[in-house]
């Protein structure tokens, strides 16, 4: 469970800015919304299931997404997919003279097997300049580690795993990700966790990060939930089906040229194997009474619609997640999808009934309808799981939500934002000298 990340110095963010999954002591005066939308951790600790993220184009939504995914790659990479002479492929906030030389900041707050560790580091492309392991307990927070760049401080008491392992962590990678690769067990335990999270971009159809990985969700027991959620979105599918077919020269078409041929090779030869998933969607097939006389049988990749294409994909890790009570940001949630089924997707995750396992769901979005209360008759989201991004004349983001606003609860969140009232929206410049001298 997400309970805070923070992240400066990095793309479009300047400034440490904090995103909070942290329930405000707030009464949205809907009291289904807020039994639905909040899980307690504790009796000081309440969290968010899902949260939304608004703001003009290009003002740093999907570098929130690409941030937190940076994070997760470099925890679960950085000691062993990077070598040693290897700079880390980080971009700081370039148009400061005050950062561009300055060390980007990742830090978040989550709790793991009923304790709660706050993880931060700050990098440039040459080195780990400082790395911080912490724990919460009792409202008290200690050390597991600190490190600030090859001077280590190690907590033997609560984090012996790592002791004798400082010689073996090179100045560009993370003393976490080495002592996990050593078996340490709450190290291991923490990239997991990271490993666990899915950061998604959603904007086209699918992508590679998430569609293998979809494609394994749909072998597995849920399969026969997968197909359920895409015939209840009323998309006109009877049923699912994927078959495999090996890749090899003999299998290929005589007419590919060469070069083709064997990139195509090399590349299924990476794979752990060498075979390619087809994904069959199924159609009733009626008479002229009306009747239903068979099925037939489309390719998803070449038959289905863009947004059913991505619906597909994405489903096997929303159900996951649900099942699990695992972490899921997306960028552009909505992109392709209709409004009704974007909706039912954030209100699956703001549900005691579909999760009851405290799964979190972040997500871009320039869907203002899910902000309305009169369209469907109550509200989805509760003030502080509504969150804006904006940038400076400088061109840095800044991120905040909607609760930090003294605004009565029955206040028309859509038309007030439309309207400018809390920012992050686009300025549009005079078009009517666009043309002027045409």
């Amino acid at each position: 469970m997400l309970i805070e990340f923070q992240v400066g110095n990095f793309l479009s963010f300047k400034e440490t800015v904090t995103f909070s999954m942290v329930a405000s002591d707030i009464d949205s005066q809907d009291a289904e919304l807020d039994s639905n939308s909040v899980f307690t951790v504790n009796e000081e600790l309440s969290l968010l299931k899902a949260a939304a993220i608004y703001g003009a184009n290009a003002s740093g939504k999907s570098n929130f997404a690409k941030a937190f995914g940076f994070m997760k790659w470099f925890v679960i990479n950085s000691s062993t997919g990077i070598q040693i002479t290897d700079d880390i492929d980080i971009e700081p906030f370039r148009l400061s003279t005050e950062t561009e030389y300055s060390p980007s900041f990742f830090q978040v707050t989550f709790g793991l097997n009923n304790k709660i560790y706050k993880y931060a580091f700050g990098i440039t492309t040459e080195k780990v300049h400082i790395e911080v392991l912490s724990c919460l307990n009792n409202q008290k927070e200690y050390d597991l580690f600190r490190r600030y760049g090859n001077d280590f401080k190690i907590n033997l008491k609560s984090f012996k795993e790592g002791k004798g392992l400082e010689e073996k962590t090179k100045h560009n990678s993370l003393f976490l990700s080495v002592v996990a690769q050593f078996n340490g067990k709450i190290s291991e335990q923490i990239l997991k966790w990271f490993n666990k999270c899915q950061v998604i971009s959603a904007s086209g159809t699918h992508d590679n990060l998430y569609r293998n990985i979809s494609l394994k969700f749909f072998e597995s027991p849920l399969r026969r939930d997968i197909v359920q959620f895409i015939k209840d979105l009323d998309l006109s599918i009877y049923d699912i089906r994927m078959t495999k077919e090996s890749i090899s020269s003999e299998t290929l078409p005589s007419a590919i040229p060469e070069e083709l041929r064997k990139l195509i090779l090399r590349s299924s030869n990476l794979r752990s194997s060498n075979e390619v998933s087809s994904v069959q969607t199924l159609h009733e097939k009626y008479n002229e009474k009306g009747e239903v006389v068979g099925t037939e049988k489309f390719e998803l990749e070449e038959n289905e619609s863009e947004g059913t294409k991505k619906l597909f994909y994405l489903s096997g890790i929303l159900l996951n997640a649900l099942k699990n009570g695992h972490l899921i940001v997306i960028d552009e949630l909505d992109a392709k999808l209709h409004p009704i089924i974007t909706r039912q997707i954030v209100q699956m995750f703001n549900s005691n009934k579909y999760n009851s396992k405290g799964a979190q769901l972040i997500f871009m979005t320039h869907d203002t309808n899910l902000l309305s209360s009169r369209l469907f008759g109550s509200r989805l989201l509760r003030r502080d799981q509504i969150w804006f991004t904006e940038k400076n004349q400088q061109g840095a983001t800044d991120l905040y939500s909607l609760v930090e606003y003294d605004i009565p609860e029955d206040a028309s969140f859509e038309s007030d934002y439309i309207r400018g009232k809390y920012g992050a929206i686009p300025f549009i410049g005079n078009f009517r000298q666009l043309l002027a001298n045409q």
